[in-house]
């Protein structure tokens, strides 16, 4: 099965490493999630490498800062084909790779599966405009994982 095309709005399923795992010296992430990519850069010739792709985290967890989260709405998770219990994208911490990397996962339940779908795009507008935020304000933690 191939991988999808890496653009900004997909929702993959990653393993995810939080950057206090990172910090820890953790190399691999503990558990598979959904991911929402932000960013994904063309490749450079020159160092013969795929894309470059930033990935903010899905959680069930209620972030401790509100500001460093984005709730989905019910009508976007079920979009996504996810569960029905709240969730929030983290926007103070994302993870930057090498598409397709060593990380992509099968989405639960959907062997060949990769993603789970876009993010609406006015929701995704609003998503990224609250990363450049955290960004700005220097409230964010990215973890290279290559």
């Amino acid at each position: 099965m191939s991988y999808p095309d890496p653009e900004p709005g997909l929702v993959i399923s990653y393993s995810y490493l939080w950057s206090d795992e990172a910090a820890a010296g953790h190399v691999e992430g503990r558990k598979h999630r959904p991911c929402a990519i932000v960013l994904a850069v063309a490749p450079d010739p020159r160092v013969h490498e795929g894309r470059r792709v930033a990935v903010l985290p899905i959680t069930h967890a209620p972030p401790s800062d509100a500001g460093g989260a984005v709730e989905l709405p019910r009508a976007v998770r079920k979009h996504l084909g996810l569960d029905d219990a709240p969730s929030w994208v983290i926007v103070d911490e994302l993870n930057e790779f090498v598409w397709p990397g060593f990380d992509l996962r099968h989405v639960p339940g959907k062997p060949g599966q990769y993603a789970y779908g876009f993010l609406p795009p006015r929701f995704f507008d609003g998503l990224r405009a609250r990363l450049r935020e955290r960004r700005t304000q220097r409230q964010l933690n990215a973890v290279t994982r290559d």
